[in-house]
């Protein structure tokens, strides 16, 4: 089996090679590092970060240095982070890691990307009413295609052996954003539907697939207008399968094929320069119809499906990956994601039965989340439980 850690490039910075890589050969005893290539937002805590305690993520950021010749005249490229300064932190690991023997994976986040979102609004779905959802990217629009397909051909210039494809779909309305109020109880088919991208782009996909866009949009917006009035009608069940005559559900399905589309596409790109694209599902099967996420379309487009593995115990972890072979993505066509912390794990022990497990039900590839995120103790776990 496989293994690799999650990190940033910043991790790799603050620490300096020896320590950062030193930490996954003799601590954690992984074969692989999976760095952080374009990231959104965030604000961290990093436990054994020897610089700082507390990091703010930029906004869309790059951690690699952009061939400006790639880029010239796009609206939309990639803005390395000022924390990595002039250096190239992609570089770096991939000399270091060549050295010691270990595979170098770009973790890329492609649609969620909140700086050139709203550097470029028009790029971004809109809902039914025409809002942006400037915190992301539409996988229809063709310049973000373009971006895409560009970024996975940048990455092949490190040696990358896969590119970890994060939000590489649509995003419903509570995807994440500081400060995100909502006052009133929307219930849960409001905010499905106000997660639906109505942008030209995507109305036009729908309607070359035979779907009366307009029609569907419209009915949508007086669905929304119903609930957004009154509390119990938004608190009322409903079946989207149904609404506006089943076109509603015709229309997720052109959105879903715009995603699985885009995902061949990259995966094609990627094969011509000797990389592997993983398609990151975090929600599971039975998730992802409205965010455009087909599964048995994308096992047979995309090179592996990768999902997260957080849970307490091997049977729950289990009962995930068994959960994806129902939609037609068998275990050894998968990556799973583990985290080592006391949140879903009590000890090596733990642990090494879920590693286990994986390994009897022939997922190939493992994962563990995130390295400057856990304490060393929990670097230590893993490389106990792999040794187990």
């Amino acid at each position: 089996m496989e293994s690799s850690v999650l990190a940033f490039a910043t991790d790799l910075l603050d620490e300096g090679a020896d320590t950062f890589f030193g930490n996954l050969t003799d601590r954690a005893g992984v074969g692989g590092v999976t760095l952080a290539s374009v990231y959104h937002e965030a604000r961290d805590v990093f436990p054994h970060n020897p610089r700082r305690v507390i990091r703010y993520l930029e906004p869309g950021a790059a951690y690699f240095r952009p061939d400006p010749a790639r880029w010239q005249g796009r609206r939309l490229a990639p803005v390395p982070s000022t924390a990595i300064g002039d250096r190239d932190p992609f570089a770096e690991a991939a000399a270091e890691a060549g050295r010691r023997g270990l595979k170098l994976h770009a973790w890329t986040v492609f649609c969620h990307n909140d700086r050139l979102g709203f550097a470029h609004p028009d790029c971004a779905p809109a809902n039914a009413f025409g809002d942006r959802h400037l915190t992301e990217l539409c996988p229809a629009h063709p310049e973000v295609r373009e971006y895409a397909l560009t970024l996975v051909a940048e990455l092949a210039r490190y040696g990358v052996d896969a590119t970890r494809a994060e939000s590489l779909h649509f995003h419903g309305l509570r995807h994440g954003y500081h400060h995100e109020r909502y006052f009133e109880e929307l219930g849960p088919t409001a905010e499905a539907l106000l997660g639906v991208c109505f942008c030209p782009h995507c109305r036009a996909a729908a309607t070359r697939a035979g779907v009366p866009a307009d029609l569907v949009a419209e009915a949508v917006r007086a669905e929304l207008r119903r609930r957004l009035a009154d509390q119990h009608a938004a608190a009322a069940p409903a079946d989207l399968s149904t609404l506006a005559d089943g076109a509603f559900a015709a229309y997720v399905d052109a959105s879903a094929a715009t995603v699985t589309a885009l995902a061949a596409d990259l995966t094609e790109q990627a094969r011509r320069h000797g990389m592997r694209l993983s398609f990151m599902d975090g929600g599971g099967p039975g998730k992802g119809w409205l965010s455009g996420i087909d599964l048995p379309a994308l096992a047979r487009v995309t090179d592996q499906i990768e999902t997260l593995g957080y849970a307490a115990t091997a049977r729950e972890v289990r009962e995930k990956v068994a959960a994806f072979a129902l939609h037609g993505v068998r275990p050894e066509r998968m990556a799973v994601i583990l985290r080592p912390m006391a949140s879903d794990c009590d000890g090596p022990e733990n642990l090494a039965a879920k590693l286990a497990e994986l390994r009897r039900l022939g997922v190939p590839e493992v994962e563990f989340y995130h390295y400057g995120l856990m304490r060393l103790s929990s670097l230590d776990r893993i490389g106990a439980a792999l040794a187990g």
